[in-house]
């Protein structure tokens, strides 16, 4: 009304004549309408203007990284080698004794089957033996007899022969019984299970009361002074590797006890399920502390050249390859980039074509974005 009143002081009002009075309300009336449409106008306007949205995030500026990597990877102290201890024999055990973390020295009875059975064979044996050895007596006293006689011609030479025939087969008898004596007596040993190293016990098989066969495992026995730090090698890390490279093997529990290693053995097969190689690390003069079965950290150096490496948070994948978010520093905008792989590491990943120094890529909040997004983007930390 306002408005319509200042309107109104500007317009001439006809006030002797009816035709000017009614032409002035017109005029006056047609005048507010346009301006309050105007208003309206105005103020749709406004509301339906688009606010652009503007996300929050955190970016890493690319640049190539100095050569001499240090990785670290996690592993386990297993014994260089783990014996199993066995039977020669099929019997009856009746005693085992030693249990898992028990001690061993060689020579050392770990367990004992029923002797029964090999007590007799060896008896039977040994009668053999006796039965034999007195045919050989008899037989070589004859040859001797025949050969006298002989001397003297009162034999023919066909009986001398056969009497010298007789002590030789008497003779062998009496070696196959004595070797079957021999047989029986180890089998009796054999009913002994003693340990040929020394070490510490890790695992045990049958228990006293069964009835096994010859072979099966009685106790395992991991080999004292030999010990290995076993570590699951990804595969970009073990191609880049040096020869010989020399390892640090730190406890995870207390990085402050270390030893230094050495690479004895390389699996040549990738592992089915996680795709790394089993690599063997031999300790040298691990200390006390470090006993099998300790969780260990293996650092090694990589002298490799220089690379671009980016936080592995920076990775998205909308299709089959990697991508990541690079920002254009110009507009403030994103998009979408396609990146090749190199090595993997714990939190970040080498890349070796899609990147180079200078891009810009988004580190933190990447999944919120979408191309052409604006940003409002701050620097992470290194």
């Amino acid at each position: 009304m306002e408005a319509c009143s200042g309107i109104q002081r500007k317009v001439p009002v006809f006030a002797n004549h009816e035709t000017g009075r009614a032409f002035s309300l017109s005029l006056i009336v047609t005048l507010c309408a346009l301006a309050a449409g105007t208003l309206l106008a105005g103020c749709r306007k406004g509301e339906e203007a688009p606010v652009t949205e503007v996300r929050p995030v955190r970016v890493v500026t690319i640049e190539k990284q100095a050569a001499g990597t240090t990785i670290a990877l996690t592993g386990r102290l297993q014994a260089q080698a783990e014996i199993n201890q066995s039977f020669r024999i099929d019997g009856r055990m009746i005693s085992r004794n030693v249990d898992v973390g028990d001690r061993v020295t060689a020579g050392q009875v770990l367990a004992r089957l029923d002797r029964m059975n090999e007590e007799s064979n060896l008896q039977s044996a040994r009668a053999q033996l006796a039965a034999a050895q007195a045919q050989a007596l008899e037989a070589n006293t004859m040859f001797n007899r025949m050969r006298n006689l002989l001397a003297e011609r009162a034999v023919s030479r066909a009986s001398f022969e056969q009497a010298e025939a007789m002590a030789r087969i008497t003779q062998s008898q009496v070696e196959s019984a004595q070797s079957l004596v021999n047989i029986a007596q180890n089998r009796l040993s054999y009913t002994d299970l003693v340990s040929d190293v020394a070490g510490v016990v890790t695992a045990r098989g049958a228990e006293p009361g069964e009835v096994i066969g010859a072979g099966r495992m009685i106790v395992q026995i991991a080999r004292e002074g030999a010990m290995d730090a076993v570590f699951d090698v990804p595969a970009a890390i073990k191609d880049i590797a040096p020869g010989n490279p020399d390892i640090v093997v730190a406890l995870a529990g207390n990085p402050t006890i270390t030893a230094t290693g050495k690479v004895r053995e390389v699996s040549p097969r990738a592992d089915p399920v996680t795709g790394t190689f089993a690599v063997r690390v031999r300790v040298l003069n691990p200390p006390a502390t470090m006993r099998l079965g300790s969780t260990v950290i293996g650092q090694m150096k990589l002298q490799r050249p220089p690379a671009i490496e980016i936080p592995s948070s920076a990775l998205i994948q909308p299709g089959q390859t990697s991508s990541v978010w690079v920002v254009d520093t110009k507009t403030g905008t994103v998009s979408v980039r396609d990146v090749e792989l190199q090595a993997y590491a714990e939190d970040r990943v080498q890349v070796s074509r899609g990147l180079a120094p200078g891009d810009v890529v988004v580190t933190a909040g990447a999944q919120a974005l979408r191309p052409g997004q604006k940003i409002n983007w701050t620097e992470a930390p290194r």
